[in-house]
């Protein structure tokens, strides 16, 4: 499948979806966007719908400014996932006592830490780099500076909506462990904080969306916000990592007799800026729901709870930004889900996955979602499939 351009003010729009199949108001979203002075590409993924701001589903290169609403405020939300030795012969009958086990070694909703986790006392977790990261907490937002606390208890924690922590089992019996969360409410108060001050700058008065404020290369603004949005972007990194590292921990210990080992952990952001280089241009690429993808780079594409995941490799397509989608995509909003579904159509959608089934996630039932299926299928020229994997543990926010 390959993509169909429509026209846009500055730019086409490039899209890897059915133009038919997206929603109004995220088709307009996109023509917006089209309309910025700044931009040089937008290339659309076929897991595109409605978000905040900008469109989930969204690559967005733009040169010498970056709109910080276009990454959307859970900077650095992605996924991590790694493959164990372990097999599906090996998963008890009854899964509830993995997945209570899991939910004690890591802190879900809005929950966090009783004391900051010790890197040092994590089975291989790398150190190193980790002083040097917090001893950048004083050049952040001083809006901000206040929450120290919280983002250190808060480090290695799920949250909730849409995160969530997995175990699957491919189609060759194998073991995944695989987890989806960003960089919890620092990252989301340094976004809000830096919207904000990009709404009030002179240059984005007259846009068409007042969401769409940018910052301007060489100014202190983009300065600041640059310097928040990449610490953001690592903490959210590191928030994966540990999580996967406690993750682990609590395998070992339920499979000691296994002796469980595993492979190197993949991981990749899906709301995050890079500086790329394209068409003899360095640009700076806002991915919103959507993973790079370039030549032989490894990525995760989820589908909803009850359905599945996908381990890729990129194809490295310059015409979507080296880009591909980073999930299944909603096709109703949250309160649609509410209204049209009940806790027994979750139970029914979930069958055979132990997880949540009660009325606090049935936003999150796969009802809710586009076929993960269908979005594989529309950007095979984008990726390849290195793996399907079907969750048997879901844990929830």
């Amino acid at each position: 499948m390959s993509y169909v351009e429509m026209p846009g003010a500055k730019v086409p729009i490039r899209m890897w979806a059915d133009p038919a199949t997206v929603e109004d108001v995220a088709l307009q979203q996109l023509r917006n966007v089209a309309t910025l002075p700044w931009v040089k590409g937008l290339a659309v993924m076929p897991d595109v719908h409605f978000g905040k701001g900008a469109t989930v589903g969204s690559v967005i290169a733009m040169q010498g400014a970056v709109c910080p609403a276009a990454v959307g405020v859970d900077i650095g939300c992605g996924m991590s996932a790694v493959k164990t030795s372990l097999t599906a012969n090996d998963l008890p009958g009854d899964l509830s006592r993995l997945r209570s086990k899991i939910e004690q070694a890591i802190p879900v909703g809005r929950g966090m830490h009783d004391d900051p986790v010790d890197p040092d006392r994590l089975h291989g977790f790398a150190t190193a780099p980790w002083d040097d990261f917090w001893g950048r907490f004083d050049g952040i937002a001083d809006a901000v500076k206040f929450r120290e606390e919280r983002a250190t208890k808060q480090m290695g924690t799920l949250g909730s909506g849409n995160h969530f922590v997995e175990v699957c089992v491919d189609t060759d019996g194998s073991v995944w462990l695989m987890l989806h969360s960003g960089s919890r409410n620092i990252g989301k108060e340094l976004a809000e904080f830096h919207i904000g001050v990009a709404q009030k700058l002179a240059h984005n008065q007259g846009l068409v969306d007042r969401d769409l404020a940018v910052f301007i290369a060489d100014t202190p603004q983009m300065a600041a916000y640059r310097n928040d949005l990449f610490w953001a972007q690592e903490y959210a990194k590191y928030n994966r990592s540990i999580m996967m590292a406690l993750l682990k921990d609590v395998v070992r210990k339920e499979f000691r007799k296994a002796k469980p080992a595993f492979e190197p952990e993949i991981s990749a952001h899906h709301n995050y800026v890079a500086e790329e280089r394209y068409e003899g241009m360095d640009l700076l690429v806002t991915r919103k729901g959507a993973i790079r993808a370039g030549s032989g780079e490894y990525g995760i594409i989820p589908g909803s709870m009850g359905t599945g995941s996908y381990i890729v490799k990129g194809l490295g397509n310059e015409k979507a930004f080296n880009s591909a989608s980073h999930g299944a995509g909603r096709r109703m909003s949250r309160n649609a889900a509410k209204r049209r579904f009940s806790t027994k159509d979750l139970e029914e959608q979930t069958q055979g996955v132990e997880c949540r089934k009660d009325s606090g996630v049935v936003d999150e039932i796969p009802g809710a979602y586009k076929p993960i299926e269908q979005v594989i299928e529309r950007q095979r020229d984008l990726v390849e499939v290195v793996a399907k994997l079907k969750q048997v543990v879901c844990v929830k926010g």
